[in-house]
């Protein structure tokens, strides 16, 4: 089999893990709200979003015990444009998405903030240990807040028997270990298949990795979401989304800046910051509680002319 063959079939692979495990995935995270009576919401602005920000996190800590920092900032803002530009735009090809103005409230001016915090920060030039900790603090807060609402949620329903008949509690556990470990096995196989064509065909290798590779670290919010919205479910798509942008915004930048400062020009991040920015300002509901289908083309056509940018600048 010569490399271009065994690289498609990388790609074919990754496919078909992204689908099954994307489909375990999703059932745990249903099964973890009703067993933990929270509203499944919640659970994706947490447990799935925490969850498939993990790559991100793996990447970014490593890059920087290795003293190369600058490699998880730009991972991590990266995903965020990725997350909101293109999956969410993918996803509102398929139709409005009903989603409560009051979902658009805390959470959301959270991940609105923490990109111009994030631009604050290196206006200096650097992202110090003292900054990457008032990141991580602030992660810690909001985390508190939401473990405390999900505590008063659950006393709220002590009394009401959950309505879920799905797995119980160790299968929920498995299914979800399962199918998220496919779906990173799936991204890694993405963007093994796509650096390989890249070579096969003779394309330059940065272009497929704004183009493709990015795709592949996010893989698995993006068969989250997609599968979300395919069942119905599209409380947990955009929680998922919503909560992986703060996790990556304040969690792994600032656990990456605490381990090693971040040398970086502002102007450098700039570009990413304020497409990330410019997404999310594009998701509030109307009154009707919908996010209408036309804003998707609007997204994707956003991260084009993100990528577009990017590849000028550089």
């Amino acid at each position: 089999m010569d490399f271009a063959a065994r690289d498609l079939m990388y790609l074919l692979g990754a496919v078909l893990l992204a689908a099954a495990g994307g489909e375990a995935f999703l059932k745990a995270i249903l099964g973890a709200a009703a067993h933990l009576r929270v509203p499944r919401a919640l659970a994706a602005t947490t447990l799935a979003a925490f969850a498939t920000s993990s790559p991100e996190l793996t990447v970014s800590t490593v890059a920087a015990l290795s003293g190369n920092p600058e490699i998880g900032l730009g991972n991590a803002l990266g995903s965020n444009v990725v997350n909101i530009a293109f999956i969410f735009g993918l996803a509102l090809l398929f139709g409005a998405i009903r989603s409560a103005r009051k979902d658009f409230g805390r959470d959301f001016l959270l991940a609105l903030t923490v990109p111009l915090l994030t631009l604050a920060f290196a206006l200096d030039g650097r992202i110090g240990r003292g900054e990457g900790a008032l990141l991580i603090a602030l992660f810690v807060v909001w985390l508190v807040v939401v473990v405390r609402m999900a505590l008063r949620h659950r006393d709220a329903v002590a009394d009401t028997p959950p309505p879920y008949a799905g797995p119980g509690p160790w299968l929920t556990l498995t299914l979800g270990i399962l199918g998220f470990g496919a779906l990173v096995a799936a991204g890694r196989l993405f963007v093994q298949g796509a650096a390989g064509l890249a070579v096969a065909l003779e394309i330059d290798t940065y272009i497929v990795g704004v183009l493709l590779v990015s795709i592949g670290t996010t893989m698995p919010e993006l068969v989250t979401v997609l599968l979300s919205r395919l069942r119905g479910h599209d409380d947990i798509g955009v929680g998922t989304l919503i909560g992986s942008n703060i996790f990556n915004g304040l969690a792994i930048v600032g656990l990456a800046s605490v381990i090693h400062p971040i040398a970086v020009p502002a102007a450098e991040i700039a570009l990413t910051l304020v497409g990330g920015t410019a997404a999310l300002l594009l998701l509030p509901p109307d009154h009707r509680g919908l996010i209408p289908r036309w804003r998707g083309p609007l997204l994707l056509l956003l991260y084009g002319g993100f990528v577009w940018a990017t590849l000028t600048a550089n």
